[in-house]
């Protein structure tokens, strides 16, 4: 973490974080009824022939989605910008405060205002060092005051923890010992069905393409592109050191398998990512196959 004075912080309290912004949708029934599907709320207040929305959903209408926010003001940016900057790259949402004024009905148009409203002083927490930032935003309905909602988010550097323990030990039977007697041989072992030779991973009895319980073994090649992935952040494993990245890869021979990234910070990890098997030694008595980029190789990445 670099030096960041409070004061540089301090200024952007009272600035716009986001100015006329207008939800992307009207308030709207199937909203409204995936959300109390989603949380069990069966109140008859929000379905019939003249619902409200429910009021904790006063939020939902002013959310970006995938596509992300629009209209957050320049003050917003620089304030996180500069955070970032200092090494405070992590971000947790701590709590929120909300006030109601008005009931919200299908129709109406959401339009809203937010303001930087409080930086802390530097804290440390369990999870690391960092400034608390809250935000205020004005939400509005069809131009009146419909309510009011706080939101407060930690902007962090992770506690490097070391890590103590062992790891979890691999779940070892006759379907799939033979999978982890090619570990131990650093070989990665993808089954064969003897009848229609249909290749399946993770091990099983039997093929589930044709039910066939004949099978043989072919040994992986170790290329793979990353299919899908997370970053693990919390909560904390007492073996594990997070951030680390757990990922769907997706092996040259056609069948996928779950595992970790190593050699890059888990940020750096993408999806079509080529990365190349390795075998890591976790403790004295286990080594796991993992995968790493392969421009981290290339690039004699950590």
């Amino acid at each position: 973490m670099s030096d960041l004075s409070y004061e540089a912080l301090k200024v952007f309290e009272g600035r716009a974080a986001a100015t006329s912004g207008v939800g992307k949708d009207r308030v709207n029934e199937p909203m409204i009824r995936h959300w109390c599907e989603a949380m069990g709320d069966a109140n008859s207040a929000y379905s019939g022939a003249d619902p409200i929305a429910p009021p904790t959903m006063l939020q939902a209408w002013t959310m970006g989605g995938l596509s992300g926010h629009q209209g957050r003001s320049a003050a917003h940016d620089e304030l996180f910008a500069l955070l970032d900057g200092a090494g405070y790259t992590s971000v947790v949402a701590t709590d929120c405060e909300q006030e109601y004024l008005r009931p919200l009905r299908p129709g109406d148009e959401i339009t809203f205002d937010a303001v930087i409203e409080s930086v802390s002083e530097r804290k440390t927490t369990k999870l690391g060092t960092g400034h608390f930032v809250t935000t205020r935003m004005d939400v509005r309905a069809g131009g009146e005051p419909a309510g009011t909602h706080r939101f407060r988010i930690l902007k962090y550097a992770p506690a490097r923890r070391k890590p103590q323990g062992k790891r979890p030990r691999p779940v070892i039977n006759r379907d799939n010992a033979g999978f982890w007697e090619g570990v131990a041989r650093h070989q990665l072992l993808i089954q064969r069905c003897g009848d229609c030779r249909a290749l399946r991973f993770p091990w099983l009895p039997g093929c589930n393409a044709c039910g066939s319980l004949e099978w043989d073994m072919v040994e992986a090649s170790g290329q793979g592109t990353v299919y899908s992935y997370v970053v693990m952040h919390h909560p904390p494993f007492p073996a594990f050191d997070p951030p680390y990245a757990v990922a769907l890869i997706d092996l040259a021979e056609g069948v996928r398998m779950v595992s970790n990234v190593v050699g890059v910070p888990s940020d750096k990890v993408r999806i079509g990512q080529p990365v190349r098997l390795e075998f890591q030694r976790v403790d004295k008595e286990l080594e796991l196959p993992v995968f790493r980029p392969v421009e981290a190789m290339e690039g004699g990445g950590v």
